[in-house]
């Protein structure tokens, strides 16, 4: 089992900047690629980025440019930076866990992760 705990979410206004964490614990000895979904209200849940074991990111080209992803392994924590935000980022935001590929890099389909956190708002306003 891993949990998965995201925080940093907020109003911003268009422009602005905010950081995303997500910490997690439980089987946290077993390498692991990390992504990051939203879902806006009345909308699927979409990939915004992810980052391998080793590193590898891949970014959903609505976000190329914007935001980063990173990950600090001996916090079990990963991030997302994300710069000039428009009103269209608003959503919930989630991380999730993939165990099974954890070196593979164009993983985007929700169905390719194993574990999800809670999620956090981000409201960007114009």
């Amino acid at each position: 089992q891993v949990q998965l705990v995201e925080s940093g979410g907020g109003l911003v206004q268009a422009g602005g900047s905010l950081r995303l964490s997500c910490a997690a614990s439980g089987r946290t000895n077993t390498g692991y690629a990390m992504g990051w979904f939203r879902q806006a209200p009345g909308k699927e849940r979409e990939f915004v980025a992810r980052i391998t074991r080793s590193g590898g990111t891949y970014y959903a080209d609505s976000v190329k440019g914007r935001f980063t992803i990173s990950r600090d392994n001996a916090k079990n924590t990963v991030y997302l930076q994300m710069n000039s935000l428009k009103p269209e980022d608003t959503a919930v935001y989630y991380c999730a866990a993939d165990l099974r590929l954890p070196y593979y890099t164009t993983l985007s389909a929700r169905s390719g992760y194993d574990y999800w956190g809670q999620g956090t708002q981000v409201t960007v306003s114009s």
